[in-house]
């Protein structure tokens, strides 16, 4: 038995040093942009706005993570140009050019210039304080406070009113059809917290249908989400369709005895999954141990072939908050890796640039190398051909570049792989994943001088993730000494 454990000690050693890595996997942030959280910092300019974040987007890369979830709509106001709703005033009018500054399309530019992809994360339901209908603002709402309700404060376009699911099929149509966006996540898509005297009975007698209160308030969401879903697969059914539901569906005691989506929100998330109306679900598995690994497991149970991406609290590891150690985050990221789950998100931006307790250093080792995303095979299972005529070589001392010709089809994009001469060609080894998600048919990568040549590759994938098949093989020796 000793023996047989000194043998396998470096492989240990290995494992834990460099944790399992997966080639496939959604690697997502939330980039909250509510009270300037994540961004824009206060008293920037433009200008500074987009070089603000062009260096978040800079570091993510360097993360390897592959989706930005961009908070485009907060509370009654959007980080957009909309005809709806007036612009955010955290935004700046104009830039240095004279062109007046869309966040979300330079963010969706920013984001596909670095291989990853830009999600619209929309508040749904909540619309803030009383000054959302401003008479200065003249927006929609103001103009019909009918579809409304005040609650604790706080005004909610209520969801039990058939026009709030017009109002709001009418953002999601600006936002998909108006911008090259990659998904519509949507947040908030539930009824407010502690709801037992939200004022919508009128609404109730009006549109109950004798249902009880509560399956009617779930109908209503559900409704929503299931337009939503529709109308997006009309127009781009490439768009990824997702949301971030309460962590915990449902107590698991089956007693009712905890605060859940389907019994607190009115959230039924695992009948949208039955449904077939998301893509993906991003639940907000805010919570520790015995609240954190069984619910996992179950969302997992209910996924229906679609994609389960958990998200991560690393904002508890705050000292105002609950104080987590990190241990308790990669732990979770750990266990995460051994199940089905089709990778995991971080709230929030800031928490993981900040290096909070260290989160940051570790996903340097968690995230060693790109990943590709996962396939939508539920949409389209037809992969493009192969790149053709792939060509590799040197432009200085130490940059190479990588040219190809595309495959027909639109709005491809290309993942490189490298492979030394002895090793097996495994597109399924994520050492061997050079970039993922390029959007141009050129890549220029940065080589170290080396007497140890490389097979290279590449391959096309269509907007639904599928991948086809590797190009034709190209060698490249990197050694200068032996060009001379």
């Amino acid at each position: 038995m000793k023996r047989f454990f000194l043998a396998f000690l470096p492989l240990f050693l290995y494992l834990a040093a460099y944790p399992q890595e997966s080639s496939t996997q959604i690697r997502a942030v939330w980039l909250t942009t509510n009270w300037q959280l994540d961004w824009p910092s206060s008293g920037l300019s433009a200008d500074g706005q987009k070089r603000q974040l062009q260096g978040i987007l800079d570091s993510l890369q360097k993360l390897n993570f592959n989706t930005v979830l961009f908070q485009v709509r907060i509370r009654g106001s959007v980080l957009y140009r909309s005809k709806m709703e007036p612009m955010s005033s955290f935004v700046r009018a104009g830039t240095s050019d004279g062109r007046p500054f869309d966040p979300l399309a330079f963010t969706i530019e920013e984001c596909h210039k670095r291989n990853m992809e830009c999600h619209a994360w929309m508040v749904t339901y909540p619309l803030g304080s009383q000054g959302v209908f401003s008479p200065k603002k003249q927006n929609f709402l103001s103009r019909n406070q009918e579809l409304c309700k005040l609650y604790k404060g706080e005004w909610y376009l209520d969801p039990g009113n058939p026009k709030t699911n017009d109002y709001l099929l009418s953002l999601v149509k600006e936002i998909v059809e108006g911008y090259d966006v990659d998904g519509i996540h949507f947040d908030y898509i539930r009824y407010p917290d502690e709801n037992t005297s939200f004022p919508d009975k009128n609404t109730f007698k009006k549109y109950g249908n004798w249902e009880s209160l509560d399956s009617w308030r779930r109908s209503n969401v559900t409704r929503f989400v299931t337009q939503a879903y529709q109308y997006v697969k009309g127009v781009k059914p490439w768009v990824q369709v997702s949301s971030s539901p309460i962590g915990i569906y449902r107590s698991l005691s089956g007693k009712g005895d905890r605060w859940s989506g389907f019994e607190s929100v009115f959230q039924d998330s695992y009948n949208w999954l039955k449904l077939g109306v998301q893509d993906a679900v991003y639940p907000m598995m805010y919570y520790e141990d015995k609240n954190f690994y069984p619910y996992v497991d179950d969302w997992l149970k209910n996924a229906n072939g679609r994609f389960v991406v958990p998200g991560l609290g690393v904002y508890k590891m705050l000292s105002r908050e609950q104080n987590w150690d990190l241990q308790v985050v990669t732990r979770q990221i750990d266990f995460l890796k051994s199940t089905a789950a089709s990778g995991e998100a971080y709230f929030r931006l800031g928490m993981i640039l900040g290096n909070l307790k260290g989160i940051k250093d570790e996903l340097l080792s968690y995230y060693r190398n790109p990943a590709k995303l996962p396939p939508m095979n539920w949409l389209n299972n037809e992969p493009p051909a192969s790149p053709d005529d792939f060509q590799i070589y040197r432009t200085d001392n130490r940059t190479v570049q990588m040219k190809w010709n595309a495959p027909s089809g639109k709005d491809l994009t290309y993942t490189v792989y490298s492979f030394y001469p002895n090793d097996s060609i495994d597109l399924d080894n994520p050492e061997n994943i050079v970039a993922s998600g390029v959007r141009k048919t050129e890549l220029t990568l940065t080589i170290e001088n080396s007497t140890q040549g490389k097979y290279y590759a590449v391959s096309a994938s269509n907007r639904f993730h599928i991948e086809g098949k590797m190009s034709q093989i190209a060698y490249f020796l990197p050694s200068l000494d032996l060009q001379k």
